[in-house]
């Protein structure tokens, strides 16, 4: 799966495992409250009826004021009085922070019924009733919300999947369209492209005027640049089916051939090529490697300004590649290795070099880092541990 289909995938599984979570929790919220409401409805009838148990007592005691003075209790619940002004007269109930404006509510642990009094009995008007909250059903509710919201997750989990792999669908009939354009072009380039690089090489331009050796120069470059490309395309399409000779080899060496490789290219350009190159090795494919070079130089070569400079550095462990060119803007750094992803229309190419630079760098588990300042440089900076070292 490429970078940008992952990237997709993952924005598509965030929103909906957001949507999913959000619908999981006002569900589990609905059905706990619902499950308060019933627990409550049914704590208020036993509750009543220790409330006209109370108010008998009540009436006993208001008859009978102030021979009897003793307040009653009831073994079962708790009690508390309270005036027309909501001015508490008597309680024994164990959490006075009471509502007046809900008839049965629960809070820090117990169960409260507030009763409005028809009459005045010891100058009250509101009768509490408060019970232990023993949250049997609450430990109850919980259990079976976590079942039914697992059981939810993984039902809408698997909805999910099914969907990401429809979302993501018409992007990779898209990708696998490329590939196998790519895959045609690559077999078609082939032939014709060997026959003019051969061509070139075999001519004698020994009788060639300057004119005609510029327009023969032009030919090259051109023949060149197909064959860059060629060889991008080829890379992607036939590399997994090719097998690596890994060994220890002169990376200066070849530096100096992939340099050699591009003179007409900088000429043409009127590029200045300042290099620093040391002795240094590295354990790899030559082949991969020489991809490396050739698509960081191309790109060196390609977005560079006319009469630009290029500056190549090679020391043991390290290859450092510079130019004067346009640049590159920090958001467009956070995507440059993704596969057919060009940043300027107006170059050529399919955009797949820095992908393959990407690749074969992350096989290897050399570093790789780029900077860049819009409009001034770019700098691409390889590291890797010297064999030699």
């Amino acid at each position: 799966m490429l970078r940008s289909e992952r990237s997709s995938l993952r924005r598509f599984l965030a929103i909906y495992g957001l949507l999913t979570l959000s619908l999981v929790l006002v569900a589990a919220y609905l059905y706990y409250r619902s499950q308060e409401r019933i627990m409550l409805l049914e704590r208020k009838a036993q509750m009543v009826e220790y409330a006209a148990a109370q108010i008998k007592r009540l009436q006993h005691l208001h008859r009978h004021f102030p021979e009897e003075r003793t307040y009653p209790r009831d073994p079962r619940f708790r009690s508390a009085i309270y005036d027309l002004e909501q001015v508490q007269i008597f309680s024994t109930m164990r959490d006075n922070v009471v509502d007046f404006r809900r008839d049965i509510y629960r809070r820090d642990g117990v169960i409260h019924f507030v009763k409005l009094l028809d009459s005045y009995y010891l100058g009250a008007k509101y009768l509490f009733i408060e019970i232990p909250d023993d949250r049997t059903w609450y430990w109850t509710t919980l259990g079976k919300t976590a079942l039914a919201a697992g059981l939810a997750l993984l039902i809408l989990a698997a909805v999910g999947f099914y969907l990401a792999r429809l979302f993501v669908r018409p992007m990779r009939r898209s990708i696998d369209l490329l590939d196998r354009f790519i895959k045609d072009t690559t077999h078609e380039l082939n032939t014709p492209l060997t026959t003019i690089l051969t061509n070139i090489e075999n001519l004698d331009v020994t009788g060639l005027d300057a004119r005609q050796r510029r327009k023969l120069e032009r030919i090259d470059i051109a023949a060149r640049t197909v064959s860059m490309l060629y060889d991008d395309l080829k890379f992607i399409t036939l590399e997994g089916e090719r097998p690596t000779e890994e060994r220890v080899f002169d990376l200066a060496e070849l530096l100096r051939e992939r340099l050699a490789y591009f003179e007409s290219t900088l000429r043409a350009r009127q590029l200045t090529l300042t290099q620093e190159i040391e002795p240094a090795t590295v354990y790899a494919d030559r082949r991969l490697i020489a991809r490396v070079l050739d698509n960081l130089l191309s790109n060196a070569v390609k977005y560079n300004r006319r009469g630009g400079t290029i500056a190549v550095t090679l020391r043991p462990g390290l290859f450092r590649l510079r130019d004067s060119g346009r640049g590159i803007a920090p958001e467009a750094l956070r995507q440059i290795y993704e596969r057919y992803r060009r940043f300027d229309e107006s170059e050529g190419g399919f955009g797949l070099g820095l992908d393959i630079v990407r690749r074969i760098v992350d096989r290897y588990g050399f570093d790789l880092s780029i900077r860049s300042e819009v409009g001034k440089w770019t700098e691409v900076t390889m590291r890797w541990e010297d064999s030699e070292q």
